[in-house]
């Protein structure tokens, strides 16, 4: 059964992040708030991680639409191709916050990722999801939660959240209630950004 870790967004316990970073070293599967909905994540390292996550979501891992959630734009670099200058200040201007940006990916991807030419990259506005991969030092790649429930997308009681994945995953973050809003997805790999989904996060940055 998975644990259960209550983190407060204002100040987050490194010891209790410490926790969350050894279950995601050991390939397990965390769940954890950000600043949208809550985030089923594992370490971008692990294949094994990785494939439960997929499995989980009824997805093949090569076609899955992840997202690589990072702590700042340091990362960029490992997992984007160059960036032109427009681009990187849309990024300035709007993170950390609720967009996930699609960016062009680069050949320094993970292994199982190598044949995508583009990547998601989310830097969530919550500072227990930052602090865990700041820890980690490097992306955790995340999806979000969906709730069978129709009139509510996604789940947002941490409580309720445990309850229902508890059997499927190794560890489970209250962090306070979560937001039923997603991101706010932005294709920025052609000549003007697309809007793909129009989530929590505001257009204004464009």
């Amino acid at each position: 059964m998975a644990e259960f870790i209550k983190i407060y967004n204002d100040n987050p316990n490194p010891k209790e992040i410490e926790k969350v970073v050894k279950v995601l070293q050991k390939g397990g599967l965390v769940i954890y708030p950000t600043d949208t909905v809550y985030g089923l994540g594992c370490d971008i390292t692990s294949t094994k991680a990785l494939e439960k996550i997929a499995k989980i979501k009824g997805v093949k891992l090569e076609k899955a639409n992840f997202s690589f959630i990072c702590n700042d734009l340091s990362h960029l670099s490992d997992y984007v191709k160059q960036i032109d200058t427009a681009t990187y200040k849309i990024l300035k201007r709007a993170l950390p916050g609720p967009y996930t940006f699609i960016l062009p990916g680069s050949n320094s991807l993970p292994k199982v990722f190598k044949k995508r030419k583009t990547v998601g990259i989310r830097i969530p506005d919550n500072n227990i999801a930052r602090a865990i991969v700041e820890a980690l030092g490097n992306p955790i790649v995340s999806t979000s939660i969906h709730d069978e429930d129709e009139v509510l997308e996604y789940t947002t009681d941490p409580e309720l959240i445990f309850e229902k994945w508890q059997k499927q995953v190794d560890l489970v973050v209250d962090g306070g209630f979560g937001d039923n809003y997603a991101s706010t997805v932005i294709d920025l790999t052609t000549d003007e950004p697309e809007v793909i989904r129009e989530g929590k996060g505001s257009l204004d940055i464009l």
